[in-house]
This record gives C-alpha cells, sequence and structure tokens, in this order.
C-alpha cells in the first residue's frame, strides 16, 4: 500500500485544506503552518496533496529537478538528460538533520576515491519544485532556522565551504506542522509562512465516526476506496489546473486593496507582507472558485489564515488571534 491517503477523503479540517490548496495554485504566497493537535491529519494532507498534483517534468538525472538541461547547475554531472516526469517532491527535513545534510556539502567518497572536489546535494536540492515539510517545525535547531530563512527569502542556496563554490534553485512550498504545547515558533520563521492555520480534533460525533470508517475503509477495502476517491482527488486537481492558468488574468480591483491595507492596520500587523499574503491568497482563492476578480468574500475566507499569526500579543485580550481577525474583519468588511 504505496499510495497515500486521498486528499479529498479527509474529514473535515476546510481551513487546513484551503490553505494547502491555495499554495498549490500560487506557490509564490509563502508555505502553510499548520499548528495543532497530534493525530489531527496534518501530514497525511501534505503527503495526499503532493499525490493529487500533476507530476513535474524534469531532466532525470538532474539533482535540482530542472525542467531542461539548460536550467541544471554547472556543477551536476548528468548521466542521462533525458525529460522525464516524475511526482511532485515532498522531502521531510528531520529535526536531528545536521547543516551539511540541508545545504550539501563536500563528496567525502569522491574525494577520498578520486581526489576530485565535487558537490553532494542537500536536501534543499531534492525539495526544489516540490515541498520542503518539516513536522514539529518549532523545535528546528536555531541555526537551521537561519538557513532556512536565508533560502526561503531568496529561493538559492548558496555553500561556501570546504573549497566550495555553489549555487543552485531552491524554490519550494515551506510547510511545518507542531504542536504549541511543545514551545513557540521563532517570530523570524513564523512570519516567513504565508498561511497558518490551527487544527483540533472534532468535537462532534459524527465527524469523529465518519473519520473512522474512512480510515478503516483505506486499510481494508483499499482498492475500491481508492477508485473512488481518486476520482474527487481528479477534480480537486483539474479545478487547481485551471486555476494556475486563471490565476495571472484575476482582476484586483482597487477598493480590494485598500480592504487589505485597512484590515492589517487596524490589526496592526507589522511590515507590509501580511498585506501581500492576503492578496494573494485572496487572488489564488478567486481563480480556484473560477471568478474573474477578488470580492471581498475571498478576504473574508482568507484573513484567518493570512494574518493571524502576524498580530502582536496583547495582553488584555484574551481571545485567539483567528478571532481578533475575524472580528476586526466584520469590523472593517461588514
Amino acid at each position: 500500500m504505496t499510495q497515500p491517503f486521498p486528499f479529498s477523503a479527509i474529514v473535515g479540517q476546510a481551513d487546513m485544506k484551503q490553505a494547502m490548496i491555495l499554495t498549490a495554485v500560487d506557490p509564490g504566497i509563502g508555505g502553510v503552518l499548520v499548528f495543532g493537535d497530534r493525530g489531527t491529519g496534518k501530514s497525511t494532507a501534505v503527503r495526499a496533496l503532493a499525490a493529487l498534483l500533476p507530476p513535474i517534468r524534469m531532466v532525470e538525472s538532474c539533482p535540482v529537478n530542472a525542467p531542461k538541461t539548460a536550467d541544471c547547475p554547472d556543477w551536476a554531472e548528468l548521466g542521462s538528460k533525458k525529460i522525464v516526469t516524475r511526482p511532485t517532491p515532498v522531502i521531510d527535513l528531520p529535526l536531528g538533520a545536521t547543516e551539511d545534510r540541508v545545504v550539501g556539502a563536500l563528496d567525502i567518497e569522491r574525494a577520498l576515491t578520486r581526489g576530485e572536489k565535487a558537490f553532494e546535494p542537500g536536501l534543499l536540492a531534492r525539495a526544489n519544485r516540490g515541498y520542503l515539510y518539516i513536522d514539529e517545525v518549532n523545535l528546528l535547531e536555531d541555526h537551521i532556522v537561519d538557513l532556512l530563512l536565508d533560502v526561503a527569502q531568496s529561493g538559492e542556496n548558496v555553500v561556501e565551504r570546504e573549497g566550495l563554490s555553489i549555487r543552485h534553485p531552491a524554490r519550494f512550498v515551506l510547510v511545518g506542522s507542531g504542536n504549541p504545547e511543545e514551545g513557540e515558533l521563532r517570530p523570524q520563521l513564523l512570519d516567513r509562512f504565508g498561511l497558518s492555520v490551527d487544527v483540533r480534533s472534532p468535537n462532534d460525533v459524527a465527524e469523529r465516526v465518519e473519520v473512522i470508517k474512512r480510515r478503516d475503509a483505506f486499510e481494508s477495502d483499499h482498492t475500491a476506496f481508492m477508485s473512488h476517491y481518486t476520482a474527487e482527488d481528479a477534480k480537486v486537481r483539474d479545478a487547481i489546473l485551471k486555476a494556475r492558468k486563471r490565476l495571472a488574468k484575476i482582476a484586483t480591483p482597487d477598493a480590494i486593496l485598500e480592504d487589505c491595507a485597512t484590515l492589517c492596520i487596524a490589526l496592526g500587523s507589522d511590515g507590509l507582507r501580511g498585506e501581500l499574503t492576503l492578496l494573494r491568497g485572496a487572488r489564488a482563492l478567486a481563480a480556484y472558485h473560477g471568478k474573474r476578480k477578488v470580492h471581498r468574500d475571498h478576504l473574508r475566507a482568507v484573513a484567518p489564515s493570512a494574518l493571524s499569526h502576524r498580530l502582536r500579543r496583547d495582553p488584555l485580550d484574551e481571545a485567539g488571534s483567528t478571532t481578533r481577525v475575524v472580528r476586526v474583519v466584520e469590523e472593517v468588511l461588514g
């Protein structure tokens, strides 16, 4: 059983699924942070979405998944230059990963056996054009966080060490998950995630029963289960592909831009990244829904995930950040 659980078969968790779909439509949104209880489908959703997406076309032996030979880095020794299709990569970044494992390093075996300096790509190279998934991201070591911040900002991995001077593209959707009870995320990294959602275990009996039924069917009657939900996933995939083509043509009225700025000012969010993410998210949602322009309803739907993690703490307000965003959205947008 190598196929992941289907994306469309995930019960509930609408905010999480919407955020992941939006990053699939527009990877420039900046990734998704999913915080919440264990066993709520966080890692399942990431792998399910990647399996749902269309495969990428790449040079067969290129270590950075380049779409054509000219885009492969100079240091890459290409065996086969044939263009092949492969699933969208989803690379796990384990908590104990060393810096060399993440960014790449000198190929020690080749240096010893041939006396040559060669670069051994790391996880960032493998994640290019795909997803980099970090479970328990709030427990990640600080120096690895700093590396990710640099790469996420530039879209390029630069390695200057041991006589090597290496550069290669590292553009990926960063997806992090964690349990807030185990520690907070550094503000610098928190701000780099475009969208943030909180997930909780469902309290509705019927919903929990449906989760049990689907998981049991996935394991006990796998073929029939996958046959049904593969068709459902195909509908989502088709909608994402159409949204990608439609995205550049989505109109954004000046009134929507004013709404974005007014919301962020009212919430007291730092910097302008909030407005930009809110706009990109709303535009991606409009494209996914087949609309020609962004409406206020799109802002309302995206605002909690785009802005809740950018708020300053208010010790006098006991409401959670998502509740504060929803309240201000109602005040500003009506």
